[in-house]
């Protein structure tokens, strides 16, 4: 089962994920990161690194971020179809990254 980056990641789109990912899974829409959940191995790396607890597997997504899975799904085929290529280098997150994360209560 592939892994999936929740609607906790919008405002804050920290990278430390894609860094340990074996495969770059990850690709990124405005917003937000999300996995691809044909290229995840489902390997767990991202999962810890990621600072506002965003990654779940998909079977233990929380019922509040179930419409997560289809959009990881849609969306990053999306993004791959237009040519755009997965992220697999560390970026700087986006300026409301810290005061999201505060929110999240991390």
């Amino acid at each position: 089962m592939p892994h999936v980056v929740t609607s906790k990641c919008i405002a804050c789109k920290f990278t430390d994920c894609v860094v340990v990912c074996p495969v770059a899974c990850f690709y990124e829409v405005e917003s937000q990161l999300l996995i691809h959940p044909d290229e995840c191995i489902d390997c767990m790396a991202c999962v810890d690194e990621c600072p506002v607890h965003a990654i779940y597997a998909e079977e233990e997504v929380p019922a509040e971020f179930q419409s997560d899975t289809a959009l990881n799904a849609t969306e990053a085929r999306r993004v791959q179809e237009s040519g755009q290529g997965a992220i697999e280098a560390k970026k700087d997150p986006l300026p409301t990254a810290a005061q999201r994360k505060a929110e999240l209560g991390y």
